[in-house]
């Protein structure tokens, strides 16, 4: 099984990329847990809401068929564990450790090449937009992971996304 995450910044279009290469490719998305969790949430969220949120995506993960032969994650751990350390200035060993330990095949990192749209969820647009930009592809490289950066406009983006993974997979073989 081939596991392709989708990352990046608020508003950068891993939603809507994540659906689109997942209908192209034949294959399955894992969508984003977060903005439903907090968007239910009835106050504003905590560290222990966050580190929930980091489990409930594991079980997700580990709920995938088998039998698929390629599944596209709508953003994963590596936001989460950059959120915990950027909003509470800490994340849990636990979740280091299975990030560690994951077999995520590839990264699409989505550029910040479209404009932030607001949000009742987002939180970080401006040069804060771009700082957790670099921060996402600082925690990539620090965890040795591969990674691409996904940019373009409209069905270019998703074209641009398709060549990537197209490359990807034909090295792979």
């Amino acid at each position: 099984m081939v596991k392709i995450v989708l990352t990046g910044a608020e508003s950068t279009g891993k939603s809507v990329l994540s659906q689109h290469l997942a209908k192209h490719y034949n294959a399955i998305v894992i969508p984003e847990l977060a903005r439903t969790y907090v968007e239910n949430l009835k106050r504003h969220y905590t560290y222990n809401d966050v580190e929930e949120i980091a489990r409930l995506q594991i079980e997700k993960e580990q709920g995938i068929n088998s039998n698929e032969s390629m599944v596209f994650f709508d953003t994963w751990l590596i936001i989460t564990k950059v959120w915990l350390d950027f909003v509470f200035g800490k994340s849990p060993d636990w979740l280091k450790h299975h990030i560690l330990a994951s077999k995520i095949d590839l990264f699409l990192v989505c550029d910040i090449d479209i404009p932030w749209e607001p949000d009742p969820v987002r939180e970080n647009g401006g040069e804060t937009r771009k700082l957790l930009q670099q921060i996402y592809i600082n925690e990539l490289r620090s965890f040795g992971f591969t990674y691409e950066i996904v940019s373009g406009k409209g069905i270019g983006r998703t074209q641009n996304a398709i060549n990537i993974v197209d490359r990807f997979l034909s090295a792979s073989r």
